[in-house]
Parts: structure tokens; sequence; C-alpha cells
């Protein structure tokens, strides 16, 4: 550089007339303008002008730092590298750009952290010689701060989008925030569903103790920013909590925590209910900025997304849980009904009924009922044999105010505690916990109890209550139905054992045999009867047939048949005068009714020399069928009509002999007539292939066995839609003596 160009100012720097013209210039231009000015002379970078922009960004007064060096002004950016760019720009003569550059301003305490996109440029003389630097602007810190707002923003909207736990996405609201603004501790707290308690939600920079303490704070007036912010639904700022009132009942515990400001937010949901509150607190009293409050209004109405999206999956899962319950509570009611209709026997109900309730309802279930009296245990269940045994054996009380089944079994009423119950019984050694004592009640009076015992913390609430009570009400209704229907079993059993021979008698000559299938479950009386008696004389009567109808009516009409033929068998020596006697009986008595009819085959039987003499009418039955001597199967022809159809019925009597080893079988249209699946009638072709099937000279019994078992076989365990009845009569070898004469023409 020449001497000639060189006008030095009194620091040693150039200063031209032109370079101070256009300095001065850029000073005036940018002078009100939020970009950044400065310009430095000389290697030193000493500052000669700058806007106020650039020294509010820097923290200075203009008035005291121009005309000292870039260096001693912010000895902080050495070590950041930019007093090397301009050393850079100064020695090459080429400009610098740097586009969101992250600069440290201040020291200690006062030190901020900004970001500027900025410009090094050379300052050159008249002669194109360098002889400074200029720097021109702008902070881009709110910018970049904006810009990570938003992205914390959409990542958080991300998180509550795809359902994301609540405590994970407030924690992480938290510490975005805290990472943005490093002065500041945020804390979420969260409503109860009355609005009347906030309780922890996040805060993960704040101390443990501080956060245990508050979890719970009442809403409400004076209780600290958040209680009050939360009563109020506004803002509340609190500077200084060491001297603001609010803050009396909770001010050591600050002081403890190390906070010494808190400004809280509500957080409101769209409908105006409280959420929660939103707190920025502060280590050191401090008001907060317009930036500040702002912040704190859009992540309070992020929390509030989340908040809301929390409760409506909430409110959702609630609902499938109460949908679930509700199907699983109908699932075991369903369940019980069909294991305890399935049984027609009352104590196998009642048995039923605890096996379902323990483990569903409860570890433990016991019944007892009431009997002449006397309380009995029929049925315990347990999760172990040892503990059902200890269940089973016990027996509560009768009588005695202390006992819990007792006073069920009084009353009538359902009895809950979360205790074990009153009176003696091993509820120690079964870790019982809680009951509920549930009547069973026929007619609205108690026949037994169903007891349910806890063995854990979990009391008997009132779901659960009701589905013990319904469960014991759907096993009381079975249990009465089984036991009507062992009523009505027992007394069809007893009519029938009435009508029927319990055993067939002795009769000379012969051996006798008969088969007697009901139909259906035994609840009504059969329509299919026989009989054996003697005549008086000698001689036999028998008597096999088929009552239309089942029931009260078929059974007075078959005791009617029966004790009209036993009445005028001794009096009338013809078969068919008997049965026209059977006839006359039945139609008198049906004047009125005309709404029956009897098929039958009567008989008598009388010893020969060389068998068994039978005289037999067929009155509208199926026909006899004889098996000869030679094994083969004929069958009876006689022919007969209806009887007590008002019509006298055309009868015809057959007369012949069985000869010993021979046998007579006689049978209802039920055998004939029985359908197994699939097929068709069981046919009299098949029952006369079986009859002739048997052994050479096999008993009467032997006969009846191998015919029954042949039906049996066909049907193969189905239902029988008809009573079926059987009488086989066989020709013994003739006992020596005397002998009535008798016809022998064979059929």
């Amino acid at each position: 550089m020449t001497a000639e160009r060189e006008r030095r100012s009194p620091s040693g720097i150039d200063r031209s007339e032109p370079v101070r013209g256009t300095d001065e210039d850029l000073s005036l231009l940018f002078g009100t303008s939020t970009a950044l000015f400065a310009s430095m002379a000389g290697p030193a970078h000493v500052l000669e002008a700058a806007n106020p922009a650039f020294f509010a960004a820097i923290g200075r007064e203009r008035r005291e730092h121009t005309g000292v060096p870039l260096v001693q002004l912010m000895p902080e950016l050495t070590g950041q590298g930019f007093v090397g760019l301009l050393d850079q720009v100064y020695r090459s003569g080429e400009r610098h750009v740097g586009r969101d550059a992250r600069v440290v301003l201040g020291t200690g305490e006062q030190a901020r952290e900004a970001y500027f996109d900025f410009t090094y440029e050379p300052r050159r003389d008249a002669g194109g010689n360098v002889i400074g630097v200029r720097m021109i602007g702008v902070e881009t810190t709110q910018v970049k701060h904006a810009r990570r707002l938003a992205a914390e923003q959409r990542a958080l909207l991300e998180q509550i989008a795809r359902e994301a736990p609540l405590p994970d996405v407030l924690d992480g609201m938290c510490r975005a925030i805290e990472e943005l603004s490093p002065e500041v501790i945020v804390s979420v707290l969260l409503a109860d569903d009355e609005g009347r308690h906030l309780r922890h939600g996040a805060a993960p920079s704040l101390p443990g103790f501080y956060n245990e303490a508050i979890d719970g704070i009442a809403t409400g007036e004076g209780v600290g920013s958040c209680g009050t912010a939360a009563h109020r639904r506004r803002t509340v700022i609190v500077n200084d909590i060491a001297t603001d009132p609010l803050w009396d009942a909770f001010r050591d515990l600050a002081g403890q925590a190390g906070v010494a400001a808190c400004w809280s937010t509500p957080i409101l949901a769209r409908d105006g209910r409280l959420l929660g509150t939103f707190a920025m607190y502060h280590r050191v009293p401090r008001s907060p900025q317009d930036t500040d409050l702002a912040l704190a209004r859009v992540f309070a109405d992020t929390a509030a997304l989340a908040i809301e999206r929390h409760h409506a999956e909430q409110a959702r899962s609630a609902a499938q849980e109460r949908e679930k319950a509700a199907r699983d509570d109908l699932a075991f009611l369903l369940a019980a009904s069909t294991a305890l209709a399935g049984s027609v026997d009352e104590t196998q109900t009642l048995q039923r009924l605890a096996t379902l309730c323990s483990p569903t309802l409860a570890a433990l279930a016991a019944v007892d009922v009431l009997e002449a009296g006397r309380v009995h245990r029929v049925a315990a269940a347990a999760p172990t044999e040892e503990a059902r045994a200890l269940l089973a054996r016990h027996v509560p009380g009768r009588g005695t105010e202390d006992d819990t089944v007792a006073r069920v079994l009084a009353s009538g009423l359902t009895e809950v505690a979360r205790r074990a119950p009153t009176g003696p019984g091993p509820w120690h050694e079964l870790g019982v916990t809680g009951y509920v004592c549930v009547p069973l009640l026929d007619r609205g009076r108690p026949f037994g109890a169903l007891t349910l015992l806890s063995t854990d913390e979990e009391c008997f609430d009132g779901h659960r209550v009701a589905l013990a009570e319904e469960a014991a009400r759907r096993a009381a209704t079975a249990a009465r139905s089984a036991r009507q229907y062992a009523q009505r079993v027992a007394l069809a059993r007893d009519l029938q054992t009435g009508l029927l021979l319990p055993d067939l008698p002795d009769v000379p000559g012969a051996q006798l045999a008969a088969f007697y299938h009901p139909a259906g479950e035994g609840l009504e009386i059969g329509g299919d009867f026989y009989d054996v008696f003697p005549r008086g004389d000698g001689t036999w009567a028998f008597i096999l047939g088929d009552v239309c109808g089942r029931g009260a009516k078929a059974a007075t009409t078959t005791a009617l048949v029966r004790h009209t033929a036993r009445a005028v068998a001794p009096l009338l020596g013809d078969p068919v005068d008997i049965v026209k006697a059977v006839d006359k009986a039945l139609n008198d008595r049906y004047a009125h009714q005309n709404n029956g009819f009897v098929t039958l085959v009567y008989g008598h039987l009388a010893p020969a020399a060389d068998g068994l003499a039978v005289h037999l009418v067929r009155a509208g039955h199926t026909p006899p069928l004889l098996l000869g001597a030679d094994h083969v199967v004929d069958t009876v022809e006689v022919s007969g009509g209806l009887l007590g159809i008002g019509i006298p019925p055309r009868l015809t009597a057959r007369r012949f002999t069985l000869r010993p080893g021979e046998s007579l079988l006689l049978y209802t249209d039920g055998l004939t007539e029985c359908r197994a699946e699939g097929t068709g009638q069981y046919g009299d072709a098949r029952l006369a292939k079986a009859l002739g099937s048997v052994p050479r000279r096999s008993a009467a019994a032997d006969i009846v066995a191998t015919v029954a078992e042949d039906v049996l076989a066909f049907v193969a365990g189905g239902d029988v839609e008809d009573d079926q009845a059987a009488l086989v009569i066989t020709a013994d070898e003739p006992e020596p003596g005397p002998a009535r004469p008798a016809g022998t023409a064979r059929p």
C-alpha cells in the first residue's frame, strides 16, 4: 500500500471519503430495520458503525461500544469461529455467506443461543484495497424455534393419531418444550372425572417428591397456580412464588424443589370441561413474554387434544369391556340354563349349579336344601379336591340366627358380606374373605340356598351378586321341574304298576313271559296292557291289548277293560261273549264322549293231554304268531273288529292246541311300527324272523328276551314313539293226572 494512498484515522484505519459515505448511507438505511448491520475497519475489526438491531441482538448499548475492536466487544465470538471468518474475508477480499448459523451471545447466565443468516463482505477504498469488513444479517432464532415447535407439534399429533399412551404423549411434550426453552420446567396435571382434583400427568424435570406432594391437589382459589387456574378456568401468572399469596400452602415445597415462578394455563375440552392444567415453572422470578403465553396456549390445546383422545379411547375400551362382560354374562347364563335344564334329577341339577358357579363367580360354591326340617348339603365345588371335601362336610345349622344359611332360608333374602359367614365352619382353613348367600325359591318359599365364597381381596360387587341371583333363580326353576318330573314319573310308574301284573302267575302246563316298554321317558301312562288270571274252573284267561291314547284316560280305559274281563270271565264260558261284554262296557262309558277305541286278543288256556288247549278271540288287534314244534312261524288268523266305537263287532273264536315246546306270541303294534333313524318300520317280517331265530325248545323268557333285544338293536338307542308290549305262552310237558278235554284243531 503506497504512502500516497494512505490516509489514516487516529486509530490507524484508512477512511477515505467515498467509503465513509457509503457506510453512513447503509447505517441510515438499516437504522430502523430489524436486519442487523455492522461496519468494521482494519485487521482488528474495529466497530465503526452498527444499527440498533445489531446492538439489541448482542445485548449492548450503541454509544458505549463503537470505536472498539469486535473481539473486545464480543470475546465469545473468537471460540466460535466468527472472528476467523472475518479475518479470512479481510485477507482474501471474498465475501462469506452464512445460513442459519448458531451463535452463543454473551457469557455466563446472560448467554443466549441465537441463529442468524448473515453475509460478510469486504469494504474497499477508491483504489480497490480492502480496508475492512461489512456484516449484514437477519436473526432467524424465532423462525428456527417456530420450525422446531411445528416439528414437535407434528410429532405429538402423530403420536395422538397413533393412539400412543397418554403418559408418553404428555412426557414427550414436556421434554420438547424444555428442549426448546431450556430455562422452562413443564408440568401437566390431569383433572379427575368430577373436575375437583388434579392428578399427576407428566413432569419429567420436577423432583419426584414435588410431583408426589401435589398429586391429587384440589381445584380451588388459592391452591397454587394450577389449582387456581383450574378453578378460574383461565391462565394464572405467579411471577414470584416467594411473595404470592396463592402459594402460601406450597411455598416451602416450591423452595425445596427450586422453583420460583409458575405460570399455569387450564386445559379445557371443546365443551368447556376441565381436563387439566399446563404449567411452566422457572427457577428464578420471572414475568412471561407474549411468546411464552402463546407457547403455553399452543401446547395446552395440544394436551387437550391428547387428553380428549385418551378419554374417548377409555370410553371405547370401557364400552367394549361392558359389551364383553355382557356377552360373558349371557354366555354364562345360557350355559347355566342348558346345563341345568339337561338334568331331570333335582340333586344333580343343584350339583351342576355349584359346578357352574365355581370358579366363574367365586372360588368356592355350596348348595344346601331343606328337607323335613333339616338342612342338607347336596353340592360343593372348589379348586381342589381337598377344599371341596372340606366344604362338603360342613353342614349349616338350622333354626339358629348365628348361621348365614339358616337366616337366608328363614328370610328368603340374599345376604352379602366382606367377611366369612357367621356360625361355625371351615372358613379359616379355606381362607374365606367374603360371601354371598342366595335363596332358592319355589313359588316364593325358600327350599335351599346357594352360597358363594371368595378367597381373595376381590369383593362381591352388585354385578356378581346379580349373576348369582339369576343363576340361583334358573337353578330353582330347573330343580322344581326336575322334582315335578320325578313326581310324575313316580305317579306314572305307580299307576302303570297297578295296571300291569307285577309278576305273571304260574299256569299249570305253561310258561309265561312278558315284555313292556313305555314310550318316551315314562311320564305318561301307556295304553298297552296285558293280564293273565284264573277263571275259577281250572282254566286261565289271558288278554293283551292296546288302548287309544295315553295318560289318565288310557289308564281308566285299561282298568275298565281288565276289570270287566276279570269280572265276567268266570261267568261266561265263550271268549266271544266276554269280549262283547267288554265292548258294551266301553260303549256305555263313552256314550257321551265317543272318543276312544280298544284292540285286544283275549283267550282261555286249559291243560290238555297233548299240551295246552287255546281258545281265543282277536278284536281289531295284530294277529298272534305261533312258533310251531317244527320251528316254523305262522300267523294265527282270527277275524274281529275294534271295540268301543259304538258298532257291535263281528267276532269269531279259534281253538287250537299248543304242543309241548310250541309258543304263542301276542304283541302290540308298538313293536312292528317302531322306526330307526333313516330306515322304515321294524315290521311283521322282522318280528317273525326274530321269533324264528330262537333255539329250539327255548323257554318263554328266552323268547321274550330275543325279541326285545332285536327291537332294541333295530332302534339303536333311539326314542320309542309308541308303547311296546308282548306276551309269550309256551306249552310245557303236561303233568300226570286227569286233564280237561279240549279241542285239538290247529290254526
